[in-house]
């Protein structure tokens, strides 16, 4: 099995979930939507979390998880039945999405293109998967560079965890069984540059441009409300 990304202290021990545990399950949420307060040690390539305070925790951020979670749904049964094909050899992923924020008050959303089978015209912020042995920070950072072509000069921004996610893809068990398990870090980047400082650093991005036309100036929008919720899950396929 894959090194652990997501590790969870439960009693004092070190678990790591498997793919079709829910992480909020585990770590004792009940049946609402949260959030829930969740102790954080933020490791390089790698997401320590536990309902207490444990040695190297490092923050508390609410977690929270859709009301459709499959794996909250998901029950023996159906993990028995012919033809259900769930992993078996990974745990839950880590994801990571950067809400950054110029200094007059706009957000940054990229588009997802038209072409995409899943999702395609959604607004979402830039993100994805984190490597491994990768900061967390770092990891959104390369992410926020390959999809808006934008690389945010040292020493002028700064940042701070915003919250847990608990995402699944396909979203709900009526479109299938989950293939895809993430417990995803908002982190919310604050840069010292306006919005239209913003646009002239950016470049032709080098990786997986989400929409390559007029990008930053359709995404650079008013967007304050964007960050009192979750918002669309950057880790879906691409």
């Amino acid at each position: 099995m894959a090194a652990a990304r997501v590790l969870l202290i439960l009693a004092g021990h070190p678990v790591s979930p498997r793919f079709v545990q829910s992480v909020c399950r585990l770590l004792g949420a009940g049946p609402g939507l949260g959030p829930w307060p969740t102790h954080c040690g933020l490791k390089r390539g790698r997401l320590v979390l536990s309902d207490g305070p444990f040695p190297g925790a490092s923050t508390r951020l609410p977690l929270q998880r859709p009301p459709f979670c499959p794996f909250v749904a998901l029950d023996q049964q159906q993990l028995r039945a012919p033809g259900a094909e769930l992993p078996t050899n990974r745990g839950v992923d880590l994801g990571v999405a950067v809400m950054l924020q110029s200094s007059d008050q706009t957000v940054l959303l990229t588009r997802r293109t038209r072409t995409l089978s899943v999702s395609p015209n959604l607004w979402v912020p830039p993100g994805g998967h984190v490597e491994l042995d990768e900061e967390l920070l770092d990891g959104g950072l390369r992410e926020l560079w390959e999809e808006s072509g934008l690389q945010l000069p040292q020493g002028q921004f700064s940042w701070v965890p915003l919250g847990l996610w608990e995402s699944a893809y396909p979203p709900r068990l009526s479109w299938g069984l989950p293939k895809y398990h993430h417990i995803i870090l908002y982190l919310l980047v604050v840069s010292q540059e306006s919005q239209q400082q913003l646009q002239s650093l950016s470049i032709p991005p080098v990786g997986r441009l989400r929409s390559r036309t007029g990008l930053l100036r359709e995404a650079m929008a008013k967007g304050s409300t964007y960050l009192s919720g979750p918002g669309p899950d950057p880790t879906k396929p691409k």
